[in-house]
């Protein structure tokens, strides 16, 4: 298993621009990758610090386009998600994933734009799904939110990118630890784990959705 995603992960490091291209768009549509994209521009900088720019514009592409396909999945599905919180708070406890949808909702009626813009620019781990789910239930205007994207991954980044100039040495030799490795596969595949559940709830939200 360890084996695997170490050649994955080689995989998209060999490719450069087009690996962070691709990750992206996996991280910001289908899969939940925590630190996915920041450690792979991380890891190029670092061997190749004059492609910065580069690698930056090219992870920042992936992940708005990531969020292009999540805002039209959440088109056919976020307005039931909304729905669903207020069926919850109806009677009974609701659930977790309501709660979260509920006070995303809140936010983003309350400051549109710069709700999603801090999500985008939060460490990984920040739940930052739910703010294109709601967006796209509530109508923010979709051109809008892509442009706050992709200018707040270039920030995000950037800031990647500069730590990895700056620090290249000892984050090369921190990645060769074994325990950080070990820790970074079981974060990997509990991100997977979580994907095939995100993705099972969206076919099951499209097909009732069809009905």
């Amino acid at each position: 298993m360890n084996g695997f995603f170490q050649s994955l992960a080689h995989f998209f490091f060999v490719q450069g621009g087009v690996g962070l291209l691709l990750l992206g768009i996996l991280d910001s549509s289908f899969l939940m990758l925590p630190l996915g994209n920041d450690l792979l521009v991380v890891a190029l900088t670092a061997n190749r610090p004059a492609h910065l720019i580069y690698y930056v514009l090219m992870a920042a592409l992936g992940s708005t386009i990531g969020v292009a396909l999540a805002h039209w999945v959440s088109l056919r599905t976020g307005q039931k998600a909304i729905e669903a919180t207020g069926a919850d708070s109806g009677g009974g406890k609701p659930s977790r994933k309501s709660r979260q949808l509920a006070f995303v909702k809140r936010k983003v009626e309350q400051y549109g734009g710069w709700a999603i813009a801090v999500a985008t620019l939060a460490p990984p781990g920040f739940p930052f799904t739910p703010f294109i789910v709601v967006s796209a239930a509530l109508q923010y205007p979709r051109t809008r939110m892509l442009l706050i994207v992709a200018a707040c991954r270039v920030v995000r980044f950037l800031v990647a990118g500069w730590l990895a100039i700056r620090y290249g040495r000892r984050i090369i030799e921190m990645a060769k630890s074994p325990t950080l490795q070990h820790f970074v596969l079981a974060l990997v595949i509990v991100s997977l784990v979580g994907s095939a559940f995100s993705i099972w709830g969206w076919i099951r939200q499209a097909r009732s959705g069809a009905r």
